[in-house]
């Protein structure tokens, strides 16, 4: 009994620290620092310590991330923070833009915009009633991750649901832009998605000589990719699709569309499922 009633305040005081953890801690639930480097991270997490969560609470956002991490708010107003560091944008910038979606916030999805598909890599049904287009770039952390929740949301709607894979490599990734050529070279070869995978589970060591070596173990022609890496062929089509996204309101990886409705959220299961669900309504 003694030994339970001393262990009762040192719980609580582990509790409390925990609870206050938000303050000082190096990482926080849900939010992925991975593409900051270390001056950008200490800006994250400084803005998102500072910075209040506008979901009716009182907290600031990493508060919110800690002690509500299902929160979607705060999972939004923080990715936002980490997507515009990785922008370049400064600390002063982004408080204001926080600033004004606290005042503003902007609405999950867009009004429609018309996307071209035609000849763009596909899975799920042709026949889905939502058609999602990713645009994204094959060195992007964030897009790796991405592609996780995206297998699992078709998972569940493997009837109603087909995505659309558009190329958006970023000027900050060095080797993003070979790697959309060679993406788009594989799908001449019936091979997008096996390379589409093997891009995103190697996305931090993506070069031309080990594009080549992934190639051969996936049973694409290396020769012929060799050859079109080499002339470049798949540039304008790369370059197009960008062009197409930033017409679009794509301003940064991975992008979504679900129906043609840009989405101004994390594309995960849990906030991207009901939006689905709604499109599905008669």
């Amino acid at each position: 009994m003694t030994i339970i009633r001393a262990a009762v305040p040192l719980l609580v005081g582990v509790l409390c620290l925990a609870q206050e953890a938000w303050q000082t801690a190096a990482t926080l639930p849900g939010v992925d620092l991975s593409g900051l480097q270390e001056p950008g991270r200490k800006v994250a997490l400084t803005t998102m310590r500072s910075e209040g969560c506008n979901c009716g609470c009182t907290m600031k956002i990493a508060e919110c991330r800690v002690k509500d991490p299902n929160c979607a708010v705060s999972r939004r107003l923080s990715g936002f923070v980490v997507h515009e560091l990785t922008l370049g944008k400064s600390a002063e910038v982004i408080r204001a833009e926080l600033a004004k979606l606290a005042t503003e916030p902007p609405p999950v999805l867009d009004p429609p915009v018309k996307l071209s598909i035609q000849g763009a890599p596909v899975k799920g049904p042709a026949i889905a009633k939502v058609t999602i287009v990713e645009f994204s770039d094959f060195q992007c952390p964030y897009c790796a991750k991405a592609v996780g929740e995206v297998n699992e949301l078709m998972k569940r709607f493997p009837n109603d649901v087909r995505l659309v894979f558009k190329q958006f490599p970023l000027d900050i990734h060095s080797q993003a832009s070979l790697a959309a050529e060679a993406a788009l070279a594989a799908q001449a070869q019936g091979k997008f998605w096996p390379m589409h995978d093997k891009l995103y589970a190697e996305f931090r060591n993506i070069s031309r000589d080990r594009i080549l070596a992934w190639a051969k173990e996936i049973g694409i022609d290396v020769e012929r990719l060799r050859s079109d890496l080499t002339s470049h062929k798949y540039a304008a089509q790369v370059k197009a699709e960008a062009h197409e996204g930033e017409n679009a309101g794509v301003e940064g990886t991975p992008t979504f569309f679900i129906n043609g409705k840009k989405l101004n959220a994390a594309f995960d299961v849990a906030t991207v499922a009901p939006l689905i669900a709604d499109e599905l309504k008669p």
